[in-house]
């Protein structure tokens, strides 16, 4: 027997796009998981940009996430996504155990969206 995960991943930062492309995509990717019967997880690759302080992408996928933030039951950084996080509790409590792999990296290139 096998479970579906209510988890969608979209990586937004390959290849490099323009942020207004970013926006559009991370605009899909939303409404997809909100149509889903099983889906309650966006979960965003961002990327972290080169320059070792945050890319444009990181910057439009985090902004986004904060305009859209009513959408959301949380918005979870990926250097906040770990078993002591208590958003992420509540999301595997409510949500249930599911495997991914980037739980607990302090991954700064990624976005956790808990979509109502």
């Amino acid at each position: 027997m096998w479970t579906v995960t209510p988890l969608y991943t979209i990586d937004v930062a390959h290849p490099a796009r323009p942020v207004a492309r970013v926006e559009e995509d991370l605009e899909t990717a939303w409404h997809h998981v909100r149509r889903s019967q099983g889906l309650r997880i966006l979960k965003v690759i961002h990327g972290y940009g080169s320059s070792g302080r945050g890319g444009a992408t990181r910057t439009a996928a985090r902004n986004w996430a904060f305009a859209h933030r009513r959408h959301f039951r949380s918005v979870i950084e990926g250097e906040r996504y770990t078993l002591f996080d208590a958003d992420t509790q509540e999301l595997r409590r409510t949500i249930g155990n599911y495997d991914d792999p980037d739980l607990g990296n302090d991954n700064p290139g990624m976005l956790i969206l808990w979509i109502h």
